[in-house]
């Protein structure tokens, strides 16, 4: 099987993370593409975000019309929580896919192009990009280049070598020793975070075309992204509201990785 990994916030899910996915799935021929939504993100940790069960309640929503989509518990606050760690940290859920999957399955991580700039910075960036193939969703104005430079030092190419691809478009796949870079090309969605707040704020008609009617209706009804703010989540007990399928309860074995077989 193909298996990919979305990770983000999702705060919230949009159409445009829909997108990228519908794409990478076709392209890559994917089976399963599992959403995770992070419970902690490590850039973020100081940074008001709306609650996990929200996020994870819109992205059930989002993705409930295509079953390659699997809204993923795999960094609620149980799992991050009973692990220890202090943040979700990517190299960590990689890992747990992994040893559910069989050795010819393959696993990907889907990216976009801003996020992978900073792949370097990630807790450990050579392992991580040696335990699965990137599809890093790009965007007009980059360059192969741009992607060869954003890798860590250990696996980076000498600069002589990179400056040949400055002029090249950031398309194909990107194969050296240790990490193999899928770009994906012309999925253009022009949504963001400050357009869903905006569009809240306005209590406008247009809040759908960006996140989806089902989203929006979740929106609206729990007064989320009131005046343009996140929901603040308490980093020691999760707020509740919506589906709680978070702090504990049990993961449903649909959510779970695809389990070894014996």
């Amino acid at each position: 099987m193909n298996i990919a990994i979305f990770g983000g916030t999702f705060d919230p899910v949009h159409l445009g993370h829909l997108a990228v996915a519908r794409a990478a799935a076709e392209k890559f021929a994917l089976d399963f593409i599992y959403f995770v939504p992070a419970y902690i993100p490590p850039h973020k940790q100081k940074q008001p975000i709306t609650s996990f069960g929200h996020r994870y309640t819109m992205l059930a929503l989002a993705t409930a019309g295509d079953a390659r989509f699997v809204p993923s518990l795999l960094e609620s606050p149980d799992v991050i929580q009973s692990s220890g760690a202090d943040a979700s940290y990517t190299i960590d859920t990689v890992r747990r896919i992994r040893q559910r999957l069989k050795k010819k399955d393959r696993l990907f991580f889907i990216l976009g192009m801003d996020a992978f700039a900073d792949i370097s910075k990630w807790r450990n960036p050579v392992d991580l990009l040696r335990e699965c193939e990137f599809i890093v969703a790009n965007r007009p104005g980059h360059s192969l280049a741009d992607v060869a430079r954003a890798l860590p030092k250990e696996l980076r190419p000498p600069a002589d070598a990179i400056r040949p691809f400055l002029k090249k478009e950031a398309q194909g796949t990107l194969v050296i020793e240790g990490a193999t870079i899928h770009l994906l090309q012309d999925v253009e969605e022009s949504v963001s975070s400050t357009k869903i707040r905006q569009a809240v704020g306005k209590q406008s008609d247009t809040l759908g075309d960006l996140v989806g009617e089902a989203v929006a209706d979740y929106i609206r009804k729990l007064h989320l992204y009131k005046a343009g703010e996140p929901v603040e989540e308490d980093s020691h007990k999760e707020q509740r509201g919506g589906l709680h399928l978070v702090s504990g309860s049990k993961q449903p074995s649909e959510l779970r990785p695809p389990a070894k077989s014996e």
